[in-house]
């Protein structure tokens, strides 16, 4: 599994983004899928998961009606579609991937793609 997060840049407080994960090898969608991110001087942590094939996504709380996780099967694409965004949303975006189920905790996947910068300008 080698993943590859894209879809990070600059956008305007209020705009939106949709990152997407994609795996060389085309195994995404037969993963449990995670989006993390870690701002500067932060720990990584949690943003969004999705179960195998998308049947089950989890959006941390204090993320939840902004951000959301979905998976195009056909593409073998996950994505990560933020909405509403904020100046605190900037951070490095990372997906990854491990066997079903899904978690919150960044120690239990094991693949990360090399993650998508997102910066948030007020």
């Amino acid at each position: 599994v080698q993943l590859q997060a894209s879809g990070g840049g600059s956008v305007q407080a209020w705009g939106s983004l949709k990152l997407s994960c994609q795996d060389s090898g085309r195994t995404l969608s037969s993963h449990a899928v995670g989006w993390f991110r870690q701002a500067s001087g932060k720990e990584r942590e949690f943003v969004a998961a999705i179960s195998p094939r998308g049947g089950v996504t989890y959006v941390a709380d204090s993320l939840k009606g902004r951000f959301a996780a979905s998976i195009d099967i056909a593409k073998d694409m996950v994505y990560l579609q933020m909405n509403s965004l904020k100046p605190e949303d900037t951070a490095i975006y990372y997906c990854a991937a491990k066997s079903s189920p899904p978690s919150a905790t960044p120690s239990s996947y094991d693949f990360w793609g090399q993650g998508t910068q997102v910066t948030v300008s007020s």
